[in-house]
């Protein structure tokens, strides 16, 4: 029995060398996992206006609405819905401050945000907002919705709140 640790512990760590020592050998610099293209702005345009064309229209509807401003109600000064944390632009997200919920860009994970887009400090205004809105509406591509719209090709649909980000932050601490 005294023998049968130690070889187990050699099997781990010949089991870890080899490991490594094959992550270190792949052949060619390392690639993503989709398909690099050089891109024309054309066949960009091309290609955001088909994710445009794909970005659903069915509105979020009251309850919805409702759900998401109790939990931005809920939670802490500063926090909120925030579609994506990484290092610089994450898009747009909705924080609770102290008597209201803003609409904001957020950089740096939810480190700082951008000045308000938009603020709502009551239950009513707020639901007969969200209630009407859509992935499309928020996307910034819909010209008819003055909070969201925007020209700038980077900006659209970048980030933006979806009733798929609504849903996952709204389950998030449900046992």
């Amino acid at each position: 029995m005294s023998t049968v640790i130690p070889l187990l512990a050699l099997a781990a760590i010949i089991t870890v060398l080899v490991v490594a020592l094959r992550s270190i050998r792949r052949s060619g610099p390392w690639q993503p996992p989709y398909e690099l293209i050089n891109a024309s702005p054309e066949e960009m345009e091309r290609r955001a206006v088909y994710l445009r064309d794909r970005l659903s229209r069915d509105p979020f509807g009251q309850a919805r609405a409702t759900a998401l401003w109790r939990k931005l109600a809920s939670v802490g000064e500063g926090e909120g819905l925030i579609v994506e944390f990484h290092r610089d632009f994450c898009g747009q997200g909705l924080v609770r401050r102290a008597d209201r919920v803003v609409l904001c860009d957020i950089f740096d994970g939810g480190g700082h945000s951008g000045d308000s887009i938009a603020t709502w400090d009551n239950e009513t205004d707020f639901v007969a907002f969200f209630a009407g809105q859509s992935d499309f509406s928020c996307s910034g591509w819909d010209e008819r919705e003055p909070v969201f719209h925007t020209t700038d090709p980077w900006d659209r649909n970048n980030q933006r709140i979806t009733r798929a980000a609504i849903d996952a932050w709204l389950a998030k601490g449900r046992a």
